[in-house]
C-alpha cells in the first residue's frame, strides 16, 4: 500500500506553489499530434505484456485490448528481451510498424523486484550522453543493461527501411529508460522521437538541457494529479526536459486535443506540478488504461497494479 504520508510530504517538497489544481492558459494541441500520443501510449502499454518480450518476431498484442491501434495495425517485434540476469531486469522490445511506417523502441515500467530496486538508486552517475552530464543511477543501468541488444536492433531495422521514423516511448520507469535510449539513439546518427508517459526525472539540469536541445522531438506527457513525475525531487536536483504535454482530464475520461497542454521549461510549476494533492489512479491512466495485460487481474491484486504503487512508495522515502 502506498505510504500516504511519505508521498505528500515529497509532493510538498517538490512543489513550489500552493495551487490545488492547475491554472491551464496554454491552447491545446493538434488532432495529428493527439492520434500519434495514443498509438504510442498504447506501444507502452505493450511492453507490459509477457506475450511481446519473449517471442519476436510475432504480431503485438495485449490481452487486456488496451491497445488496438498496435493490434491492428501490422507491427510485429524483430527483438524481444527480458534481462533478467541483469539487477535492473530491464525489459522492452525494438518492433516494426508497417502500417504507420515506425520503428518503436518501447520500454517495460516496474513490475518485479529488481524494477523496484532500481527505483533506490537516487544518486547520480556520469554518462556517455554528452560530456559531464549525470543520470540517475538506476535508470541509466536499465538502459545500459538493454542498449547492446536495442541498438543493433534498431540498425538492422532502419537499415531495412529507411523512410521509417525511429519513436521510442515506455511508461513510469520505462518512459525513464526511454528518454536516455532515444538520447544515446540520437547521438549514433539516428533520428528519433521521444514519447514517454508518467516519467520520473532522469537527471540534472545538464542533462535534461542537452536533450531538450536535440533534434528529434520530445514528447513528455504527464497527466492530471500523477504523482510519478514529481519524482526524484527537486531539492535533489533532479529536473525534467521540456516541454511537457499536460492532459488536463480527470481519470477514464476521453482526452480531446484541446485537453492536452503544453508547458515549456525543466523547472515549470503549471500542469502536473501544480498539484498538491495526487492520486496514484492518475499514473495509471494516459488515454487508457496503462501497463494493465492481464483482463483477469483484479484492480488490486495484479502483479502489475502493485509494482506502480510499491513504485512511488520507493521514491517518496527519500
Amino acid at each position: 500500500m502506498v505510504s500516504i504520508l511519505s508521498l505528500f510530504l515529497a509532493v510538498i517538497l517538490s512543489a513550489l506553489t500552493g495551487n490545488a489544481a492547475p491554472l491551464i492558459q496554454e491552447r491545446g494541441i493538434a488532432a495529428d499530434l493527439l492520434s500519434r500520443f495514443k498509438l504510442m501510449e498504447q506501444y507502452s502499454s505493450a511492453a507490459y505484456c509477457a506475450s511481446n518480450y519473449g517471442s519476436p518476431g510475432d504480431q503485438i498484442e495485449c490481452a487486456a485490448g488496451n491497445c488496438p491501434l498496435v493490434q491492428d495495425a501490422d507491427s510485429k517485434t524483430v527483438i524481444e528481451y527480458s534481462r533478467t540476469e541483469t539487477t535492473t531486469d530491464v525489459t522492452g522490445f525494438v518492433a516494426v510498424d508497417h502500417t504507420n511506417k515506425l520503428i518503436v523502441v518501447s520500454f517495460r515500467g516496474s513490475t518485479s523486484i529488481d524494477a523496484w530496486c532500481t527505483n533506490f538508486e537516487f544518486d547520480t552517475v556520469t554518462t556517455d550522453i554528452c560530456s559531464g552530464c549525470t543520470a540517475h543511477r538506476g535508470f541509466w543501468q536499465s538502459w545500459v543493461d538493454a542498449r547492446d541488444r536495442a541498438t543493433p536492433a534498431v540498425k538492422q531495422a532502419s537499415t531495412s527501411f529507411p523512410d521509417y521514423q525511429i519513436a521510442v516511448t515506455g511508461h513510469s520507469l520505462g518512459a525513464a529508460i526511454a528518454t536516455l535510449a532515444a538520447a544515446q539513439l540520437r547521438n549514433s546518427g539516428y533520428t528519433v522521437a521521444l514519447y514517454n508517459f508518467g516519467s520520473p526525472r532522469v537527471g540534472g539540469t545538464k542533462i535534461s538541457s542537452y536533450i531538450t536541445n536535440q533534434p528529434g522531438g520530445n514528447y513528455r506527457v504527464t497527466h492530471w494529479n500523477d504523482p510519478v513525475p514529481k519524482l526524484p525531487l527537486l531539492t535533489m536536483g533532479y529536473v525534467h526536459i521540456s516541454p511537457e504535454y499536460y492532459i488536463n482530464k480527470p481519470n477514464q475520461q476521453d482526452v480531446q486535443s484541446g485537453d492536452v497542454m503544453t508547458y515549456n521549461g525543466a523547472i515549470n510549476l503549471k500542469g502536473n506540478s501544480a498539484w498538491l494533492l495526487v492520486d496514484i489512479e492518475a499514473h495509471r491512466w494516459y488515454f487508457a488504461s496503462v501497463y494493465t495485460c492481464d483482463a483477469k487481474k483484479s484492480k488490486r491484486g495484479g502483479l502489475n497494479i502493485r509494482g506502480v504503487e510499491e513504485d512511488v512508495d520507493i521514491v517518496a522515502r527519500f
